[in-house]
């Protein structure tokens, strides 16, 4: 069985730093494309940072210059460093994977549980 598990959430204050790390577990063959997206109360998840398997990046508008996603792929994990964070970050972010168990296993979505991130003014 498949999970992708966060760490590295809290409470930090505004012009804060926190590092996201989400690490992929069970019987993995291959991952492809891994993400962070987060959930503010009251709104619709929303895409914050992408990587692909060959370290091409995207970013949301309102977080470019200040998060950066990386991966290790040894490892199966995918991160989010995110800097000078504001109140409007606070959110829960969820990490997310497309991987294939096995050589014949297509390709499927994986979400973690997410983890909460609270940045006070």
């Amino acid at each position: 069985q498949v999970q992708l598990v966060e760490s590295g959430g809290g409470l930090v204050q505004a012009g804060g730093s926190l590092r996201l790390s989400c690490a992929a577990s069970g019987s993995i063959y291959s991952v492809n494309d891994m993400g962070w997206y987060r959930q503010a109360p009251g709104k619709q998840r929303e895409l914050v940072a992408t990587i692909t398997s060959g370290g091409s990046t995207k970013y949301l508008d309102s977080v470019k210059g200040r998060f950066a996603i990386s991966r290790d792929d040894a490892k199966k994990m995918v991160y989010l460093q995110m800097n000078s964070l504001k109140p409007e970050d606070t959110a829960v972010y969820y990490c997310n994977a497309y991987l294939r168990r096995t050589t014949s296993d297509y390709e499927r979505n994986y979400w973690g549980q997410g983890t909460q991130v609270t940045v006070s003014s």
